[in-house]
């Protein structure tokens, strides 16, 4: 008597409540729920939860095989053969459709300009067109092979759309696998140390300051943009003047304020004689993105800074042993249920070694993992994974019970999260990020469609490593894999192509993308060290530190910003203004961070001392602390350095000779005569070198 499938059922059912209430909560720390439209809130969410149910899926498939006996406790979670191929066909047509047509569609629509549905619709559309017929010419090109192979009838068609989708899926999942199963566990174990951490961080700061300047100047030129056409909506239709105050409305820069023409005349490009419906969709679709820009990289930026002063405390911690972050440290991450002691040991010991721990457990997965996708291509015996997962205690067919489901969601979630984490470490996308609470509405469409694309060919890839008795037996393989081997080319492909994993792997292990870089020109940066012996404007970690520094004294002394916009960090730091790049209002802002205007406190006193030590500036003196000697010793001084010598007085010396051993050598670093060197010599700029 065949046994029930209840508890299997019940299990399936509540893991399906579990994976969206997950995905839910994920979407709610990127995007805000309430605001964010049902046509897009509904796609992304079923581009991820499908995913994750594939996770869920695919050890269910290789427990609920044919050959699995029903006797006892060998089978683990499974189901009637019918309901999984259901669950299979319903899952994967409708990651299909996402993936290849509702998630682009809904992308472009998001990132159009236009204010009409119906526009937008259209803009969409024909931006897609490019791409859908590009796949359209392959698909033909494919589709005259297999009608050589196995003749025309609908089975072809079928095959066809799905190999295709399964290769250039495969190709994609296998590059950025092969990435991530290095990187991430590298990464695991250089934030062990939190020096060095430290020292990461603070080499990022100036980059990310200064992606943040470009986006704060880019959004300020597209808004002086929208203003100045404000002032010429007379002539245009009603639509157009509706449009042009709703730009200027959810613009952040008064119109009121002086010069603002000026400014746009002097920073912009000139804006049409006629204002079109094209050019206002073009100039919101441009605002749009410089909003998510600046959004980036200000929470970038602010995420940064917070990290780096954390990583300070623990490590300043040190001495007294008790750990307090303060009360601007979130609330999420205060764990005020620990004691300042158990904190400290918590953060100065447990972490770094946990993360020292979990980084070579997920090295020694990902050599697993490589040498799965290697050998299983040629022998299926010698695949860790599959002797993991597949158990032979009751037949010679293999059973995988529960204990195997659990290792095989295991490895199946080890190789999406490298294949996901790949994508946010290798940053070619653009402008697409992840922002919390502010994703922009088409970047959320394009990670869950990375998401949606990767998943089923890693999944398949997953099922092949196992032995052909057990993988050839399930509901996935019935749907999908008699179709990809339905040609000797397809099936040659779905096999064999996984070797080349090596690839990106020891491209990643031995930093082949750095050489190549710097062989092809793109990395060679000439020394600025000699012109430049302060290391200021290179991107060092000084300069970091000081910023970070800067930064976080600014918010420390309550002036309300979170952020020091363009200047801040490098024209108004260095002493000198940047005419015509801040406006009135952010001149307000920056303020406090200048020397002596509202440094009264020791700690900012401090940071600019640090700043200015960095950068070979002199010291901001008081004048209530200069003595009257010192201003009498200046006016003597370039009495003489000014007065015009007699004649016979310059040339006074000229024709003595000094001996050699007095003379000044050259390639002397230190420069000065021999007695200077002796000495150690003497710095520039006056000051005595110890």
């Amino acid at each position: 008597m065949a046994t029930s499938s209840l508890g299997s059922d019940i299990f399936a059912i509540l893991s399906l409540l579990i994976i969206s209430v997950l995905v839910l909560l994920l979407l709610r720390h990127y995007l805000p729920l309430r605001s964010t439209p049902g046509y897009l809130l509904v796609p992304v969410f079923l581009a991820l939860a499908l995913p994750c149910s594939i996770i869920l899926l695919v050890p269910i498939d290789l427990a609920s095989t044919e050959n699995a006996d029903s006797e006892g406790p060998k089978r683990g979670i499974w189901l009637p053969e019918r309901a999984v191929f259901v669950a299979w066909r319903i899952t994967y047509w409708l990651t299909f459709v996402l993936t290849w047509f509702i998630l682009p569609l809904m992308g472009e629509y998001c990132d159009s300009g236009f204010r009409d549905p119906k526009d937008r619709m259209v803009h969409s559309l024909r931006s897609n067109a490019r791409y859908q017929l590009i796949v359209l010419g392959t698909s033909i090109a494919g589709l005259v092979y297999f009608i050589l192979q196995n003749g025309f009838h609908g089975e072809s068609i079928k095959g066809l759309v799905m190999a295709l989708a399964y290769a250039w899926g495969l190709i994609l999942a296998i590059g950025l696998m092969g990435h991530g199963l290095v990187a991430m566990p590298r990464r695991l174990f250089k934030n062990a140390s939190l020096s060095e951490r430290l020292r990461r961080v603070q080499s990022q700061a100036p980059k990310t300051k200064e992606k943040l300047d470009e986006a704060l100047e880019e959004l300020e030129n597209l808004e002086n943009t929208a203003l100045q056409m404000k002032s010429r909506k007379s002539g245009t239709s009603l639509d157009t003047q509706d449009w042009i105050d709703e730009l200027v409305e959810t613009s952040s820069m008064p119109d009121s304020r002086p010069g603002a023409n000026a400014a746009v005349r002097s920073t912009n490009q000139s804006i049409p004689a006629v204002i079109t419906e094209r050019y206002l969709a073009d100039l919101t679709r441009k605002l749009k993105r410089a909003r998510h820009k600046k959004a980036r990289f200000a929470d970038e930026w602010t995420h940064l800074c917070q990290q780096a002063q954390d990583i300070q405390t623990v490590m300043d911690s040190a001495t007294s042993r008790k750990l307090e972050f303060g009360r601007e440290r979130p609330g999420a991450r205060n764990m005020k249920i620990l004691s300042p002691t158990l904190r400290f040991y918590l953060h100065f010991y447990a972490t770094p070694y946990l993360r020292i721990a979990l980084s070579v457990f997920f090295a020694a997965a990902s050599i697993l993992v490589v040498w799965s996708e290697v050998v299983s291509s040629f022998s299926s015996k010698l695949s860790i994974i599959g002797l993991t997962v597949v158990h032979h205690p009751y037949s010679d067919h293999g059973q995988v019970p529960f204990l195997g489901q659990l290792v095989a969601a295991a490895w199946l979630l080890y190789m999406d999260a490298c294949a996901l984490y790949a994508i946010s470490d290798v940053k070619v996308w653009g402008n697409r990020a992840l922002v919390k609470r502010q994703t922009y509405a088409e970047s959320a469409c394009w990670y869950s469609l990375q998401v949606a694309k990767l998943t089923v060919p890693l999944s398949f890839n997953f099922i092949t490593m196992m032995p052909a008795s057990v993988y050839k037996e399930t509901s996935f393989y019935h749907f999908l894999g008699k179709l990809v081997n339905l040609t000797p080319l397809g099936s040659g492909f779905s096999t064999y192509f996984p070797c080349f994993i090596l690839v990106p792997a020891l491209a990643t292990l031995f930093n082949l993308y750095g050489k190549t870089k710097k062989i092809i020109g793109f990395g060679v940066l000439e020394d600025d060290s000699i012109d430049n012996p302060s290391g200021f404007g290179t991107g060092g970690w000084r300069e970091g530190r000081a910023l970070i520094e800067r930064e976080n004294q600014s918010r420390g002394e309550g002036s309300g910003v979170g952020l020091s916009p363009r200047g801040a960090s490098l024209d108004l730091e260095r002493g000198t203004g940047s005419a015509g790049t801040s406006t009135p209002a952010r001149r307000s802002q920056q303020a406090p961070l200048l020397p002596g205007a509202a440094n009264n406190d020791p700690r900012v006193r401090e940071a600019n001392r640090q700043f200015n030590s960095i950068t070979n500036q002199e010291e901001p003196e008081d004048d209530s602390a200069r003595h009257f000697y010192q201003d009498f010793t200046e006016r003597v001084k370039n009495t003489f350095d000014t007065v015009d010598r007699p004649e016979w007085m310059q040339n006074l010396g000229s024709g003595l000779t000094m001996p050699t051993w007095m003379k000044n050598d050259d390639r002397d670093n230190d420069g000065g005569s021999a007695l200077k060197r002796w000495f150690g010599g003497r710095a520039e700029d006056g000051r005595v070198r110890l």
